[in-house]
């Protein structure tokens, strides 16, 4: 077998050829007429009224017998057969055989036909060079068998395995969903910046970089919610963002460095209905992207289609757990998280983080769908608490297959309730918790000229991994890897 230098000196040797032979290897105009996609759907039609096509693509196969060369073409939208005679041009057969290769891009112009086998093809009167490649793809049928490497060159990954593909084209349809579900609801589509000078509107650790031009440092957003709620203090009732968010974490199955999300505020709504709305959207993305309500996601069979439940914080921590957290002090907390096997990062630990970590223990065990309510104010530092109980907070997430996806409450907007909480999530960050939240004198300013209620909810890119049934690395297009030594 050839190596690859082999090869790649070979194809430097045809693309030669072609340039002796006056034709130019990598053109910026093309002919082309029809998509390969417009070709076949309109098949019919075309090849009853001999109709003269141009049309283009990658060399996905290429097999010449004798006078025959038949290769088929991958343009993005479809594949289709094309069949070039020596007889019909002798010299140009000639260097069709001399210099494509698999891999190519070439354009083809003819007429379209059905062949003895039943075939949809179109019959070349002449062909062209759109791009030579210099590598050949991965073996048609084996692909990319590291899975590093899959990630690594994601670009052949998704030409030659349908299942990446796939991905690809559902991330579209996943976030234009939910895009146009909000826009159909009134919601306008804003953005916001990414560079800030205070980090918030989530507990996480920040990236740092430098802005040379004002010579001070600043973070890549950790979420766009405090740029949001200043909207709804500007008089815009119904705002989302759709965009990247950077957190300076561990890699797992669950959790990147950078993703994207979005987020909506809408002004004179509650968690209630909140949670109304995000049912909704849910159904919505599943219908629409996957055609379906019910996935098999990890271990778990998981129904959007049935009634959510309700998951009360510490009912659910004392039920699995049997600790109160309510009484329960760091300790005996520590005691049983290390009695359950769970491991967490000690660094920075609190009884906030640890009580986290409890929960995410319990978690786990549950399929969903629904929603986790009645958390404990100290665990939510930018929700309305609830009148019944201030020790609680207006907060839900969805629960699906053992996993948050999407977090939403009662927006907070006393101003003097939101300084108060930040300066405690300060004291926690002081005393070594890098992901407690940092007090924004300018978000408190903007709500002392007066913030309405409102609900806030936000989803990442993790739900549509979830509904996929994948890590959510794999979930990307192009995530992030070390470069190779």
């Amino acid at each position: 077998m050839a190596s690859l230098e082999e090869i790649r000196k070979e194809r430097l040797r045809k693309l030669d050829l072609l340039k002796q032979a006056g034709f130019e290897p990598y053109p910026a105009k093309t002919e082309i007429t029809h998509s390969l996609s417009e070709s076949l759907n309109r098949f019919d039609e075309l090849a009853t009224e001999q109709v003269k096509l141009t049309v283009g693509g990658r060399v996905m196969a290429l097999r010449i017998q004798g006078a025959l060369a038949f290769f088929d073409l991958f343009d993005g939208t479809s594949k289709l057969q094309a069949l070039f005679k020596k007889d019909d041009a002798p010299e140009k057969f000639k260097l069709l055989e001399e210099t494509v290769d698999i891999g190519d891009f070439v354009q083809v112009s003819g007429t379209l036909f059905v062949t003895k086998r039943g075939e949809k093809t179109i019959a070349a009167e002449d062909w062209k060079m759109l791009a030579k490649s210099l590598r050949p793809l991965p073996e048609k049928w084996a692909g990319l068998q590291d899975e590093e490497e899959k990630l690594r060159k994601r670009y052949l990954d998704i030409l030659t395995d349908p299942e990446t593909r796939n991905i690809v084209e559902k991330r579209s349809i996943f976030w234009q969903t939910i895009r146009q579900f909000l826009l159909e609801r009134g919601f306008k589509e804003v953005d916001t910046p990414i560079l800030e000078n205070i980090p918030g509107g989530a507990e996480a650790r920040p990236f740092v970089t430098h802005h040379n031009a004002l010579d001070l440092d600043v973070y890549l957003r950790i979420a766009p919610e405090l740029w949001l709620k200043r909207l709804l203090v500007a008089g815009l009732p119904k705002v989302f963002e759709i965009g990247r968010v950077f957190r300076n974490e561990g890699i797992d199955a669950e959790h990147l460095q950078d993703y994207q999300a979005m987020e909506f505020y809408w002004a004179y709504a509650d968690y209630e209905q909140g949670m109304k709305l995000v049912e909704e959207l849910y159904r919505e993305i599943a219908e629409k992207t996957f055609g379906t309500l019910k996935f098999k996601i990890r271990d778990f069979e998981v129904d959007l289609g049935k009634t959510w439940e309700r998951y009360d914080y510490s009912e659910i921590i004392k039920e699995k757990t049997g600790i109160d957290i309510a009484k329960a002090d760091l300790a005996a907390i520590e005691q049983k998280l290390n009695e359950l096997g769970v491991d967490y990062d000690k660094e920075g630990f609190n009884l906030n983080r640890a009580i986290d970590n409890l929960w995410k223990y319990c978690r786990k065990q549950i399929a969903g769908p629904g929603f986790l309510v009645n958390v404990p104010v100290m665990m939510e530092p930018l929700a309305k608490r609830r009148v019944d109980n201030p020790n609680l907070v207006e907060r839900f997430q969805v629960i699906l297959a053992g996993s948050e996806n999407g977090k939403g409450f009662s927006e907070l907007n006393d101003p003097q309730d939101q300084l108060g909480r930040f300066e405690e999530q300060d004291k926690l960050r002081v005393a070594g918790d890098e992901e407690a939240q940092r007090k924004d004198d300018d978000f408190i300013e903007a709500m002392e000229y007066g913030m309405p209620p409102a609900c806030g909810f936000g989803l990442s890119e993790r739900l549509l991994s979830f509904l996929l049934d994948k890590p959510v690395r794999e979930g990307q297009i192009f995530p992030l890897l070390r470069p190779k030594k």
